[in-house]
């Protein structure tokens, strides 16, 4: 037995509550931006992915129009913050509804340092930053997918491992359903399969 929703049948915010339960974890973009005047800002998205290899690229998804949107949309560049376990409570308080002249970074007590590549600073107290300048957005529905050509990756050398990050270090904080947020729990190891491998191939071969 299943319980069955019908976006055309259940409410929108409903509906949207069930589907955000189970596409999940999801990473997190923390995204700072600055005004065209100048005021800078930092939000936490949800809805994040990367979209291509080469040239690489990433996006969010802003639901609504954001001041995230709004300031991507009138300078062209975004640094995506990597959001970590111990800076649990600052990125959930970037998501406060703060006025647009007012800046997240300030208001929670986060430390701005300079990108390499764009003007928008990064999270100092964050290990990862991806520096982006605008490549596209596309509008869905009531959504805008906001696409960035990555012209930097800056990653803190205790996070490494050799010439690697490692996931243990990172401690990546993700969204779930309802206020619920999720750590990095239990890390499984295993290696894909070739199909050259994969049993009883050259036995049917």
């Amino acid at each position: 037995m299943r319980v069955d929703l019908d976006p055309d049948v259940v409410g929108g915010r409903e509906f949207y509550a069930a589907l955000n339960s189970v596409v999940v974890p999801r990473p997190i973009a923390w995204v700072s931006s600055v005004s065209a005047d100048g005021v800078l800002n930092l939000a936490p998205h949800s809805f994040f992915t990367v979209s291509c290899v080469r040239p690489p690229m990433v996006q969010f998804t802003s639901v609504g129009r954001k001041d995230s949107l709004n300031n991507v949309e009138a300078t062209g560049e975004f640094v995506v913050n990597f959001a970590t376990e111990p800076l649990f409570e600052q990125v959930n308080a970037t998501g406060t509804n703060f006025p647009a002249g007012i800046s997240e970074f300030e208001a929670v007590g986060l430390s701005t340092e300079p990108s390499t590549t764009i003007a928008v600073p990064r999270v100092a107290e964050s290990p990862v930053a991806i520096e982006c300048t605008l490549h596209t957005t596309l509008e869905l529905g009531d959504s805008t997918v906001v696409i960035g050509r990555v012209r930097h990756l800056a990653i803190a050398a205790e996070v490494m491992d050799g010439d690697h990050p490692d996931i243990n270090r990172l401690r990546p904080l993700a969204r779930l359903g309802r206020n619920e947020w999720s750590t990095i729990g239990e890390v499984l190891d295993i290696t894909r399969i070739r199909y050259d491998d994969w049993p009883g191939h050259r036995q049917a071969d």
